[in-house]
């Protein structure tokens, strides 16, 4: 009989037990739902990239620059639903930055150009392993497309720049001027160094 009372007084202990950790991991799991929400509504709120010119000028240059406009169109379509398809959007928006770099037209080949092309892919790519972390920091993704889209105004920014600036018509000879410095730029000033033993005319 005691025996029987002890053993019931044992599965009595290991149920409730049980039912206490199931109990546990149930507010564990809801905790954890509620916090991956949380990071998804906040994220999907600050997703919010520009995906249109800043001015009609670059916009007319920059037709025939096939990577910008994937690029653009790919920042233009935002993700739903769940932080997967946030993944997935950012890999290929990180994907179709890095391709940027070819085919540039010649009017935008230049280092300034190039040099806010290397900072935007560079916080497109931050942004890409931020979102890809195990515990997502929403608020460092959210900075990130902010300053994306800082990096993108910048961007388009210098090519009106660099519209304009090819507007202005050349003054008479100013080719030549300009052609004169490049090549004297590019005679190296290696004159050899004077002998100090070689009296001066005077």
């Amino acid at each position: 009989m005691k025996y029987k009372i002890s053993l019931f007084l044992l599965l009595t202990t290991v149920l409730f037990s049980c039912q206490n950790e199931n109990e546990k991991r149930l507010a564990e799991n809801a905790k954890e739902a509620k916090k991956k929400e949380a990071i998804f509504n906040n994220i999907n709120k600050g997703w919010t990239f520009l995906d249109e010119p800043i001015n009609e000028i670059s916009e007319s240059q920059l037709n025939s620059w096939t990577e910008w406009r994937e690029f653009m169109k790919e920042i233009g379509e935002k993700p739903r639903k769940t932080i997967g398809a946030f993944q997935k959007k950012s890999a290929a928006i990180s994907k179709k930055a890095m391709a940027l770099n070819n085919n540039i037209p010649a009017q935008f080949n230049q280092p300034q150009i190039k040099s806010r092309i290397s900072i935007l892919i560079t916080k497109i790519k931050m942004l890409d392993l931020f979102i890809h972390l195990s515990k997502i920091p929403d608020d460092k993704v959210v900075f990130l497309i902010q300053e994306i889209n800082k990096e993108l105004i910048s961007l388009e920014r210098q090519m009106d720049k660099i519209v304009e600036k090819a507007k202005i018509p050349k003054e008479q000879g100013e080719e030549d001027f300009l052609r004169m410095l490049d090549t004297t730029r590019a005679i190296p000033s290696s004159a050899p160094p004077l002998d100090k033993n070689i009296p001066k005319v005077e």
